[in-house]
């Protein structure tokens, strides 16, 4: 079976640290540490969070396309979760021009010249059969963060958050990969990965879903797993074929009919393929950044790691799978 170095990297818009954490100015080439710390990941699928587009706090990059380069992708797409750029405190001031709701762009949207915007960004060497994104609205509050480069904590409102799904071509068939960023709003980013789970029901497993979700522990795998057992909608449709079956039997029969019970929910098995701290990254104590699976033997996953790398506040994490 064909390995496959599956990572996710929120970005903080490439923002050059120093060992201590304290921001940097960007270089010249203002996209030159996002590509390096992207090609030195070697990563054949990868999940970007916190990503510009023609921001000019960071140089005008487009970010996914230098990271789509760097690594050798075949096909990506950047789902722009918001038009506009960011206010000197906190929050976004949104462009008057800009088109409502969410925006994606591919490889045939380099250098369009569209407005700023931010995003998530999913990137992959192998083919793609199916692309699909999908906005969430932010939380109607905001919270006191910590803020690279600030003292104390800074009111954060919430802001909306982009996720992308992809079905890739295996060696042994298809399987799907998840994009996502979700809020920091305790609560709001549960009920978001939730909806993540329902949202992908039709797409073919094994599934990985990836990103920071602001979540630690169990929690993730958890919300995913609860959001599973709710779905019962193919349970149901066989129990429909069932009784329909049975009402058809001749009366002879009625006799030995046995009652069809609904079968329970079941849990499949979310796990997380990596365990490491990611946050903050000089200094690492909490993981954010998480790759979950379900229908992924573990057997089948290698080797991970959260490298350091000259850009954000959160370190990359990567793992090996055997797909």
């Amino acid at each position: 079976m064909s390995q496959l170095r599956i990572a996710t990297f929120n970005l903080l818009h490439g923002q050059p640290l120093a060992p201590d954490g304290a921001p940097r100015p960007y270089p010249a080439d203002a996209g030159g540490p996002l590509a390096e710390a992207v090609a030195a990941l070697d990563a054949d699928v990868l999940a970007l969070q916190e990503v510009d587009r023609h921001q000019s706090r960071s140089g005008g990059t487009d970010q996914a396309a230098v990271a789509a380069k760097a690594m050798g992708a075949t096909d990506w797409r950047f789902a722009a979760a918001l038009h506009g750029r960011p206010a000197p405190v906190a929050g976004w001031v949104p462009e008057p021009s800009a088109p409502d709701g969410l925006r994606v762009y591919g490889p045939g949207d380099v250098g369009d010249g569209a407005l700023p915007s931010y995003g998530t960004a999913l990137l992959t060497r192998l083919p793609v059969r199916h692309w699909r994104a999908r906005r969430f609205a932010p939380a109607p509050f905001g919270l006191p963060l910590r803020v690279a480069g600030r003292r104390g904590l800074t009111p954060v409102p919430d802001e909306p958050r982009a996720a992308l799904a992809a079905v890739l071509e295996g060696d042994h068939g298809p399987f799907t990969v998840v994009a996502a960023h979700l809020s920091f709003v305790p609560g709001w980013n549960m009920a978001q990965l939730a909806g993540i789970r329902r949202w992908i029901a039709d797409l073919p497993q094994p599934y990985l879903v990836l990103g920071d979700f602001n979540l630690v522990g169990a929690v993730p795998r958890t919300v995913l797993g609860g959001a599973t057992a709710l779905e019962r909608t193919a349970p149901r449709a066989r129990v429909r074929e069932l009784r329909a079956a049975r009402r058809a039997r001749p009366a002879l029969a009625e006799s030995r009919r046995r009652r069809v019970r609904e079968p329970r929910p079941r849990l499949p098995g979310w796990y997380d393929l990596a365990r490491t701290p990611t946050y903050p990254s000089h200094r690492p104590a909490v993981q954010f950044d998480h790759v979950l699976a379900v229908g992924v033997p573990r057997a089948a996953v290698g080797p991970a790691a959260a490298p350091r790398t000259a850009v954000s506040d959160h370190r990359p994490l990567l793992v090996e799978v055997s797909l």
